[in-house]
């Protein structure tokens, strides 16, 4: 499925139609996260949490209203993604350079590979010439994305259905040498997890209580090392069992996916690169192109 919509996607694919397209992206991410560091993560999430529910369409920027619930009030997304205000507002100022010409699935794919560059990752050349979906389905978010609980077996399934490899979705995991993650999502791990580094779990419990529902907002870097730089100290602390989430330490735990978190905590250069390539797969699964679909107006909802 992969390689057939490579095929269709192009990174030539604005150069005539909107050929400022790119730039007036890239200004508008940088000038984001430069005021705050944290929406460089976000958009990252965004863009992953778009691909992996029927592919990157733009879906998951469609906002709920009245009896619709769409992406956003699933489970896995409902109270923890953000940065659509930023697409939003970059939409706009493409919308003013080249009418109804750059789709918002495009946008957040080139957002996303911005936002890794303006925190100091690697770039890559984003294939271009996704269109916007006019649907969003609530019952496959639930379904398709995974969450923190997982295990190795089947985050490995989860990534496998969308045609990712083992290595990709180690690399992808590496993201979260960015961002922050709510309590709610790692207190399991933080009372109940032998492989937990012991200093760091109290450093935790402060501000992530044992009881449900008391503290579950609280927030806590995902790479506490360097929170706020894209760089492979995500390994090196699940080596040291400082994996904040269940699903980042099943990556590095006597398991098969170790060698791959000991060679991309040993090469930054490793982990980039694959990195890199594993975000033009993820940013190929099931494109809408051609006639279906449509450019959206705004990203939060159908054109009417």
């Amino acid at each position: 499925m992969a390689s057939a919509a490579s095929g269709q996607l192009s990174s030539t694919f604005y150069d005539t139609s909107c050929p400022n397209a790119l730039s007036t992206i890239k200004s508008a991410v940088t000038a984001a996260v430069s005021s705050e560091a944290r929406m460089g993560a976000s958009l990252v999430r965004l863009h992953f949490h778009d691909c992996f529910v029927d592919g990157c369409d733009g879906s998951v920027l469609l906002a709920d209203s009245g009896s619709f619930i769409g992406e956003q009030g699933a489970a896995p997304n409902n109270g923890s993604i953000r940065g659509m205000n930023v697409i939003d507002n970059i939409k706009t100022q493409v919308e003013a350079v080249c009418n109804q010409t750059v789709s918002c699935a495009d946008i957040l794919a080139v957002a996303a590979r911005d936002s890794v560059v303006a925190l100091g990752g690697p770039t890559w050349t984003v294939l271009l010439g996704r269109r916007d979906s006019t649907t969003a389905s609530k019952t496959n978010a639930e379904r398709d994305l995974p969450p923190p609980s997982f295990d190795l077996t089947n985050l490995t399934t989860a990534f496998a259905n969308k045609q990712l490899s083992v290595t990709d979705m180690v690399a992808l995991s590496g993201a979260h040498t960015i961002g922050q993650a709510q309590c709610l999502n790692f207190r399991d791990r933080l009372y109940n997890e032998t492989n937990i580094d012991t200093t760091f779990a109290t450093s935790l419990k402060a501000n992530c209580p044992r009881p449900t529902g008391s503290g579950d907002g609280s927030l806590a870097p995902l790479d506490t090392t360097t929170p706020n730089a894209f760089d492979n100290a995500y390994y090196t602390n699940l080596m040291s069992q400082k994996g904040l989430l269940h699903s980042d330490q099943v990556l590095f735990n006597g398991g098969s996916t170790d060698n791959t978190v000991r060679n991309f905590a040993s090469s930054a250069a490793a982990f980039s690169s694959a990195f890199a390539t594993a975000m033009v797969n993820m940013g190929n699964i099931a494109p809408k192109t051609g006639t279906q679909g449509q450019i959206r107006l705004t990203c939060s909802k159908v054109n009417s």
